[in-house]
């Protein structure tokens, strides 16, 4: 048998202000999702990426407590073009989002910059210089 990485899943919150953060990069989120205690998004590429509240973890995981001293996962957006990696970092920032890291040219040849979902994580965005 071999194993295939099929789905991300994230821990959150406020599974609301979660879906709308991601729903400002552009995923397809319906807006009914925000009261429920699971939602996911087919990514294509058979991937898909999901969220659940704490509360439903701790259903099957009692004991389960957020990881510290950082972020432990980040997600990685390609935009189109560098001056998309500055306006969304730019809105996002705006909009009351914590702001990581702001955009700059980094030496493996992309536009890069990092902000951080309602939850801690990170979120690169980034699109090839040339």
């Amino acid at each position: 048998m071999t194993a295939r990485l099929n789905m991300f899943g994230l821990v959150v919150q406020d599974m609301a202000a979660s879906l709308a953060f991601y729903r400002l990069l552009g995923l397809d989120l319906p807006a009914e999702d925000d009261h429920k205690p699971h939602a996911e998004v087919d990514l294509g590429g058979g991937i898909r990426l999901a969220w659940d509240t704490v509360e439903t973890v701790r259903t099957f995981d009692p004991d389960w407590r957020p990881p510290g001293g950082g972020h432990r996962v980040a997600l990685a957006f390609l935009l189109d073009s560098p001056g998309q990696v500055d306006a969304t970092y730019d809105k996002l920032v705006s909009l009351g989002h914590t702001g990581h890291k702001e955009p700059w040219d980094a030496v493996w040849g992309q536009r890069y910059a990092i902000v951080t979902d309602p939850d801690g994580n990170a979120v690169d965005l980034y699109c090839p210089l040339a």
